[in-house]
Parts: C-alpha cells; sequence; structure tokens
C-alpha cells in the first residue's frame, strides 16, 4: 500500500470555525443581556467561552484566514476574537474596580470602538455573501445598542440589545452551517447568497474600475 501524500500548501475553510466560535458566545452573553436568565451572577459562564472559543479559536481562524490569502476574514475574526479575549479580561479583572458612578462610560467606551469597526467592516461585506452581510449588519445594530444602553444607562436598551445579539448569533451559526455543510457535501446544499454587492447597487452600465470591479 502507498503512503498517502499530503498537500502541506492546502488550508481548509477556516470560516465555519470562526463563525461557529463567535455564535455561540455572543448567544450566551446575549442570554444574560436580554434578561432571559436573570440571575446575573451565571454570567460568568460566558468568561470560559470568551477566552477559549470566541477568543482562541476566532484567533487561531483569523490567522488561518491570513494563510489564505482572506483579508476580510482575517480582520473580522482576528479583531472579534480580541474583543472576546478583552472581554474576559475587563470583566473580570477591571469592571469591578471602576468607579460605580462612571463606570458605564468606561463600558459605553468599549462597546462604541468595536461599533465603529463593525460599520466598516458591514460596508466591506458588502462584497461578500449575503449571509456574512447579514451576520454584520446585526452585529453592527447590536453593538450600537448596546452602546447606547450603556452610556445612556438604560437597562431597557440593554435588553433590547440582547435580543439583537441573539438574531446575530442565529445568524452566524447559519453562516457557520452552511459553510461547512457545502463544503462536506462539495456543493452548494444551503445557499449563503454570494456576490450580494452586485444586487444592492444600482446598475451603471459595464464599466470597470480599477480592481476589475463594476464602476
Amino acid at each position: 500500500m502507498s503512503t498517502p501524500t499530503t498537500d502541506t500548501g492546502t488550508v481548509a475553510d477556516p470560516g465555519p470555525l470562526g463563525l461557529g466560535a463567535f455564535a455561540a458566545t455572543t448567544f450566551v452573553l446575549s442570554v444574560f443581556n436580554a434578561n432571559l436568565i436573570t440571575d446575573q451572577t451565571l454570567a460568568a459562564v460566558v468568561l470560559p467561552l470568551a477566552l477559549f472559543y470566541g477568543g482562541l479559536a476566532q484567533m487561531l481562524a483569523a490567522m488561518w484566514e491570513f494563510r489564505k490569502g482572506n483579508t476580510f476574514g482575517a480582520t473580522a475574526f482576528g479583531s472579534y476574537a480580541a474583543f472576546w479575549l478583552a472581554y474576559a479580561a475587563y470583566a473580570r479583572f477591571v469592571a469591578g474596580s471602576l468607579p460605580p458612578a462612571t463606570a458605564h462610560q468606561a463600558t459605553g467606551l468599549f462597546l462604541l470602538v468595536f461599533a465603529i469597526f463593525t460599520v466598516y467592516m458591514t460596508v466591506a461585506a458588502t462584497r461578500t455573501t449575503g449571509a456574512l452581510l447579514a451576520v454584520l449588519v446585526t452585529l453592527s445594530a447590536t453593538f450600537i445598542v448596546l452602546c447606547v444602553g450603556a452610556f445612556a444607562q438604560s437597562p431597557g436598551t440593554v435588553e433590547a440589545g440582547g435580543w439583537l445579539g441573539l438574531v446575530t448569533a442565529v445568524c452566524a451559526w447559519y453562516a457557520s452551517f452552511a459553510g461547512v455543510t457545502n463544503s462536506t457535501y462539495h456543493r452548494a446544499v444551503l445557499p449563503v447568497f454570494p456576490n450580494i454587492g452586485e444586487h444592492l447597487r444600482p446598475h451603471r452600465g459595464h464599466r470597470h474600475g480599477p480592481f476589475g470591479v463594476h464602476a
């Protein structure tokens, strides 16, 4: 029997791993933000997920996206991995030592920078798939609403952000599910709606820009 050879230059699609990690961690945190579980002491369950699944697994996915030459995937997974790692550190080591009267401002600022990042990643996502665009649109809304809720010290707004986070998690799980299923079956079993940006933008002739896209 001949020894099988391995093509070390081939890297499997890390997207389903990164999306699954993001979805699971977002779902668990959003359950508490939405007050589906009212005992907030149980929210500590988010920390190990944030460290090892949302953080470590997504960071590995980001590095493999770099290896594949996917700037969007590497930037998204790397940044959201860092978000979860930073969230775990903030919740565990920082938040409890902040002045109670102004701690909400620190939380709001923390959420604001990721809201800004997510909004411009949403613009970039219009050139990917509808499945990814849905994740970024709902995530933008989640960060914005949670940011407003933190600055305004509005529990109702934070709760609304929690519900948006649950929708975001479902969208990310679907994108992960579609990615791993289509890859395993070697055909499009579940739709991801590719090139969604071409359907969203108005048609203005067939002139092409400097990067080979419609100008």
